[in-house]
């Protein structure tokens, strides 16, 4: 996510199960972490800037997340990017593969990453920085695998990682469906998302 104080927005599936193995990690080797953002799977990174994210987005993206259902999947191994970044993988991926092709068919200006990988790998990240506190994260995390989860819904986040940035659920759609009330972003009213 952006240092330069930008606002962006991002789509997650977040993954509560994770969040007490995953946290003090996260919390000192993922700064998204201290921006507010959870333990999450990450749908599409960089999303729609909030100034021009519309109500019409969001209904969109509300109603093909009600199209696709529930699904449980597991946090069942530790993986790398390099030795620069350390990951739990879902098992399966395929769901969550299935979700980010889903919002780049509906908004294709948007390529996750900004573009920047041609291999698209689910995760959670645990964190990056110095690979020997990377490498302790990732044998503390170990024992607790695997984690069960249920993906049951996606935010959109929005927010900032510059220094005193925060980022805030903006709306939350339920996969498969429920109800459906009206997203805030920004003060303005966005509607289609469950409020955050």
């Amino acid at each position: 996510m952006s240092t330069n104080g930008t606002a962006e927005t991002a789509l997650v599936v977040p993954v509560p199960a994770a969040t007490s193995t995953v946290a003090p990690w996260r919390e000192r080797l993922d700064r998204t972490a201290v921006h507010g953002v959870p333990a999450h799977i990450t749908v599409l990174y960089p999303f729609v800037p909030p100034p021009e994210l519309c109500p019409d987005d969001v209904a969109r993206l509300a109603e093909m997340f009600a199209a696709t259902p529930p699904f449980d999947f597991a946090l069942d191994r530790v993986g790398w990017f390099g030795d620069q970044v350390v990951y739990l993988a879902p098992e399966p991926s395929a769901p969550f593969l299935a979700l980010t092709r889903c919002v780049m068919d509906a908004f294709p200006g948007y390529q996750p990453y900004g573009g920047a990988y041609t291999d698209l790998t689910p995760h959670l990240t645990l964190g990056a920085g110095p690979v020997d506190d990377l490498r302790q994260a990732a044998q503390a995390v170990q024992s607790s695998l695997p984690i069960r989860a249920r993906a049951g819904d996606v935010w959109l986040m929005a927010g900032t990682t510059a220094p005193a940035g925060r980022w805030r659920v903006r709306a939350r759609f339920p996969l498969g469906g429920g109800q459906l009330g009206g997203g805030q972003l920004g003060g303005g009213q966005l509607g289609g998302g469950q409020p955050a």
